[in-house]
């Protein structure tokens, strides 16, 4: 129990403090005929509440709308079991279940903010453990990820729920079906909530393994996109690594402090059987990281090759435009050499003595027959013809 003196808020929650509200901008409120301000109706803020109920012999003996009804009810009543889910509460709203139950204000702390570690912890005789609910989203394909928070104590449960995950109504409703089940005490709804939590992993495990089999078609069926959506479900399998793994450990410790404070042999039975779900959905898990990383390898490998028979391609179009280049240069050449004999024996200027010469244009003709010719040969010996 805390030290504080009645009526105080624990040491560690007095920051927790509602700030002062600023009054509103605009004209003042109208005056009574006394002469003082007419008082404006506070604004209604959403409650957090979900459900507040109160349970004796594993049946629900009265539900309330705010904490404090709760609260009344059970101090004025015996042998009553607590159990108040909220959906992101408010500050003010966790201090005042601190100062109720004695909450560890460290616990109240990692309550008020998400992205914490499934963990398990003892403060006192409060266990807190955080836990990380999955689901999976048909339409775009990806798992979403909720945190729970919960409070255990000797005669309540406190669920702080941080996301969509999990649905914890059906708990609620399976609890209160089988109340044989339920009168066993804060464990039982405790052993419910994890056993709902790690069974909405296992749809998740199969969208997964569907994506792992999309993904292997697409890889070799050379989908440019595919590395991208490599990369993306990697994360996500990572993020479900993070929320499952922790669980193995977090068991063992509950499963020995059920045996520690002679909890109900059957509730430990229940406990065991969540604890093999955990193993077959961290194998399970762990083997989808191998497998994303095998695939990646595979898709690297396809894309090099792919990468590398563009590259032949085009060496090959490049060589047979070389081909073609050094034909039509070979044949430039020696259409060029007749042309230039003929051009320097028709200038017709005087002093060439070609010009009057009976054989000359006899020699003209072989010289550019000859010097084509030689051409051909020479360009036929080097393979440009």
């Amino acid at each position: 129990m805390s030290s504080e003196p009645p009526g105080r808020r624990p040491r560690g929650l007095r920051g927790l403090r509602k700030p002062a509200k600023k009054r509103p901008a605009g004209p003042p409120p109208a005056e009574t005929a006394a002469g003082s301000a007419t008082p404006e109706p506070p604004a209604e803020t959403p409650s957090s509440i979900i459900t507040a109920a109160l349970y004796r012999d594993g049946h629900r003996v009265s539900t309330h709308d705010t904490l404090a009804d709760a609260f009344r009810q059970q101090r004025a009543t015996s042998d009553t079991l607590a159990w108040i889910g909220l959906h992101r509460p408010t500050s003010a709203e966790l201090v005042t279940l601190a100062t109720e139950f004695d909450l560890h204000p460290l616990a109240i702390e990692d309550a008020l903010e998400a992205h914490q570690r499934p963990k398990l912890e003892r403060y006192g005789g409060t266990l807190f453990v955080v836990l990380r609910a999955a689901r999976y989203l048909d339409d775009p394909e990806e798992v979403d990820f909720g945190e729970l928070h919960v409070f255990v104590g000797r005669d309540f449960v406190i669920t702080v729920r941080h996301g969509g995950a999990p649905d914890l109504s059906a708990v609620r409703q399976r609890m209160e079906d089988t109340p044989e089940l339920l009168k066993r005490g804060p464990e039982a709804v405790l052993y419910a909530i994890l056993d709902a939590v790690v069974d909405g992993y296992a749809p998740v495990v199969d969208g997964v393994q569907t994506d792992i089999d999309e993904i292997e078609t697409e890889v070799f069926g050379g989908d440019p996109r595919v590395s991208r959506r490599i990369y993306e479900l990697s994360r996500e399998v990572v993020e479900f690594q993070r929320a499952t793994r922790p669980l193995n450990g977090m068991l063992e410790s509950l499963t020995a402090g059920f045996e520690k404070y002679a909890i109900d042999e059957e509730l430990r039975r229940y406990l065991r059987d969540v604890a093999d779900h955990v193993l077959h959905t961290t194998e399970r898990v762990d083997g989808f990281r191998q497998a994303l990383q095998d695939i990646l390898t595979v898709n690297a490998t396809l894309v090099n090759q792919q990468q590398n028979a563009e590259m032949r391609a085009l060496a090959e179009a490049g060589f047979e435009q070389n081909e073609e280049v050094k034909k039509i240069s070979a044949w430039a050449a020696i259409l060029f050499a007749p042309t230039l004999v003929g051009t320097i024996y028709g200038m017709n200027f005087d002093q060439m003595p070609e010009l009057h010469w009976v054989f000359g244009y006899p020699f003209a003709l072989v010289l550019m027959a000859v010097v084509c010719t030689s051409l051909y040969l020479i360009f036929k010996r080097r393979r440009w013809l």
